[in-house]
């Protein structure tokens, strides 16, 4: 069951990210946003529920993952992971060419130093196996399959995988098959929306794309009790000014039980290559604390390029 929660819940990463190496609890929205000053967007007969409907039911954000295999590219993977103090213990870079026809994944560069694998080879870490698992599948065949029948050991990474779509791909829907959890995603729901404030703002995105800014946000003035119940801090959704598609996502989550606690961020930022709207980075950062196991610390930075 704690394999299961912390692979359902591990695709919510987080942001702040440098060449070398992610800063650890650096929370923020996207960086490439510029937001303009208060602006009365209302005119234009945009409101929260028409936020909250987008978010809840747009498809092109996963399509655009999907698409990416279709294309040749380069990716740069940089994983580190960290000692009870914050220091880097390890560190894991990977340079891939990933091509479409024949589809085929050739690594460039291929580094490993520190405390990465465990004498049997398995990666010390269930989160870096998890991060390995989850793109070096979506370079070599599709992202995110839908779920497939259980094997005799219990649910398949494939239905994993499916929670992880839920997760990224749907926010504010319930998360099935995650104890103590599922429910606690549902933050447009009449109950929740006494929890959160919802408001969106005007900006521009990689400085010459005209975006909203759509927030939800733990509202100020709760209680401490009530806070630690409320497993998303914060959900942002970037959208396109001119067609509403989405091209950004932030989401930072918290939350502690008798089973297990977490404090994890995740940032999706996608880029026009052409015509077409394609994930160009990915970051990660979050801390797992889980009986009988020791503490899991690392940061991801996923970087797509040169698509063709």
């Amino acid at each position: 069951m704690i394999k299961r929660i912390l692979t359902a819940v591990l695709a919510v990463w987080g942001v702040g990210a440098s060449a070398q190496q992610i800063d650890r609890f650096n929370p923020d929205t996207i960086k490439t946003i510029t937001l303009d000053s208060n602006v009365n967007i209302v005119a234009q007969k945009l409101s929260v529920e028409t936020f909250i409907n987008a978010v809840t039911t747009d498809t092109t954000f996963y399509a655009a993952f999907r698409r990416m295999k279709a294309h040749s590219f380069i990716a740069e993977n940089r994983i580190f992971t960290y000692d009870k103090k914050n220091k880097v213990n390890g560190k894991i870079y990977r340079k891939i060419r990933h091509t479409a026809k024949p589809v085929k994944m050739e690594y460039l560069v291929k580094q490993d130093t520190g405390k990465v694998f465990k004498k049997n080879g398995k990666y010390q870490l269930y989160t870096v196996e998890m991060f390995d698992y989850i793109f070096m599948n979506a370079y070599k065949t599709d992202f995110v399959a839908d779920a497939s029948t259980g094997s005799p050991k219990g649910e398949s990474n494939e239905s994993y995988k499916s929670k992880l779509k839920t997760l990224i791909f749907n926010p504010g829907r319930p998360v099935k098959g995650i104890p103590f959890i599922g429910s606690k995603t549902e933050i447009f729901t009449a109950n929740m929306r006494q929890y959160y404030d919802y408001g969106f703002q005007s900006g521009t995105y990689l400085d010459s794309i005209p975006v909203y800014r759509f927030r939800v946000s733990v509202k100020d003035g709760l209680s401490n009790w009530t806070k630690d119940g409320l497993m998303i801090k914060e959900l942002v959704t970037i959208f396109d000014k001119r067609n509403f598609a989405i091209l950004g996502r932030y989401v930072d989550m918290k939350y502690s039980n008798m089973l297990f606690d977490f404090d994890v961020q995740m940032n999706i930022e996608m880029s026009y290559f052409g015509e077409e709207k394609l994930p160009s980075k990915i970051t990660y950062q979050g801390n797992w604390n889980i009986p009988f196991k020791k503490e899991e610390r690392a940061s991801f930075l996923i970087l797509h390029k040169d698509y063709q």
